[in-house]
């Protein structure tokens, strides 16, 4: 069996573009950043974007990808080829399978005020299936100390996630020093990844597993920061900062073909 490890991949290390509108930086090779991981596992794309006031991403297609939104501040207005159009705010998760084929358009809703969200894509299990879209609210009492179970598998029917035609299960959490130390357990032949978001970068987290060499290491993450997590069987995860660490979790499997 191969060495467990949790291995960090830095805020430092992602794409960045900075439009001036939109100021994005890219976990995985996106648009005109090339010299990065293409994925991990079926996880594709991690953006972590902030647009400006009134500015936007216009009507453009997708398809077979499974696109997800995880909104942290402000507010995104979406619209589709679908008919759907509303306003997410913070804790809203929008997703949208596209399946065949949709097409999308993501605007700030608020004409002066930034809105700061993550844009997360995976590969589904199956191409050309019917899109759909679905959004969901997850209250911050829901967040707040505890892994928060936003997405999971559709063939689970879990009525309190989003269902995603994949064997994918994502939780965020928003962790404040002094909480809980909380954990996570993987099933066998998984593996996860984990991203902290930037905010203003005074959030940090330690992760730790006594799967790792020399018993409970430690791993510090910073705002920005994702990590790579292999061969583990749990690990556990602390707020350190100065300000809450946000942060979304991924449970994939661990199959390279995924």
């Amino acid at each position: 069996m191969s060495a467990a490890s949790i291995r960090v991949r830095s805020s430092d290390d992602r794409g960045h573009a900075n439009h001036g509108w939109l100021n994005s930086y890219h976990s995985f090779n996106f648009a005109s950043y090339q010299d990065g991981p293409d994925s991990y596992g079926p996880l594709r794309v991690i953006n972590e974007d902030r647009v400006a006031g009134g500015e936007g991403f216009g009507m453009h297609p997708h398809a077979n990808f499974e696109i997800f939104s995880y909104i942290l501040k402000g507010q995104l207005e979406h619209k589709d080829s679908l008919g759907n159009r509303e306003v997410l705010e913070a804790g809203d998760v929008q997703f949208t399978s596209a399946g065949s084929g949709i097409s999308h358009s993501e605007y700030n809703h608020s004409p002066d005020k930034p809105v700061y969200f993550l844009q997360m894509w995976i590969k589904p299990d199956q191409r050309g299936l019917n899109p759909n879209y679905q959004t969901r609210n997850f209250k911050i009492e829901d967040r707040k100390g505890k892994l928060c179970k936003i997405i999971s598998p559709k063939v689970l029917h879990d009525a309190d996630t989003i269902s995603i035609n994949q064997d994918a299960h994502v939780y965020v959490s928003v962790l404040d020093k002094g909480d809980p130390i909380i954990s996570h357990k993987f099933s066998e032949n998984r593996r996860g990844y984990l991203h902290l978001a930037m905010h203003d970068r005074k959030g940090s987290l330690v992760l730790s597993s006594p799967d790792l060499e020399g018993g409970h290491a430690e791993i510090l993450l910073k705002g920005g920061d994702g990590v790579y997590i292999e061969n583990v069987s749990s690990f556990s995860i602390q707020s350190v900062g100065n300000e809450p660490a946000e942060f979304v979790l991924f449970d994939l499997p661990a199959s390279a073909s995924a």
